[in-house]
């Protein structure tokens, strides 16, 4: 384990203790070290957060941690790659579950699930806009879709994006029956 993975399992271990209210406090914390409002922290401005959570870190691991964790290639860190960053790994049967449920939802088999392939397990003619008639059906399950398209938003859903949406619900549910029971009955399996 290098040193940017050691002080992430620190801050992890550290936000965990704290409960569910952790990651949320942490939040608000990484907020209020923003001082230029820019909703992005620089090298310096996380140096000085971790500081103050008691963990200290050179100038050049500070740099680091905001490069591992960058996503957008922006060079500073937004609250949402850091959250994402913090969530814990997930076990086996969580992943499973998260497999199984993409598996259902993609009916083509080509590792995308597009809106073709959610007409086959998903209707929107239930959305209250569909029936007002603001919407139409393929409009309700591009919305749907769009809520597991994180990564790229390109009205594609991929299993890593499938998994990186339920990463952050897995961070809020304390056990693995618990979630293999929620993920399970959401998507029938």
């Amino acid at each position: 384990m290098d040193a940017v993975d050691a002080t992430m399992e620190r801050l992890r271990a550290q936000c965990l203790s704290r409960g569910a209210s952790g990651i949320q406090g942490l939040a608000r914390f990484f907020r209020r070290l923003d001082k230029d409002g820019s909703q992005s922290l620089d090298a310096g401005e996380l140096r000085q957060g971790l500081a103050q959570l008691g963990l200290e870190v050179e100038e050049a691991e500070a740099e680091a941690l905001c490069r591992r964790w960058d996503r957008d290639g922006n060079r500073t860190l937004e609250l949402e790659e850091f959250l994402r960053a913090l969530r814990p790994p997930m076990s086996q049967a969580r992943e499973a579950v998260i497999a199984a449920a993409f598996a259902k939802l993609d009916q083509t088999g080509d590792g995308v699930v597009t809106v073709e392939d959610l007409r086959g397990v998903f209707s929107g003619r239930a959305h209250p806009k569909v029936r007002s008639g603001e919407w139409t059906e393929d409009e309700a399950l591009r919305q749907f879709l769009g809520n597991f398209d994180t990564l790229e938003k390109d009205g594609q859903v991929t299993l890593a994006e499938f998994r990186d949406y339920y990463s952050g619900l897995s961070a809020s549910v304390d056990t693995d029956a618990e979630f293999v029971a929620m993920v399970s009955s959401a998507w029938r399996l």
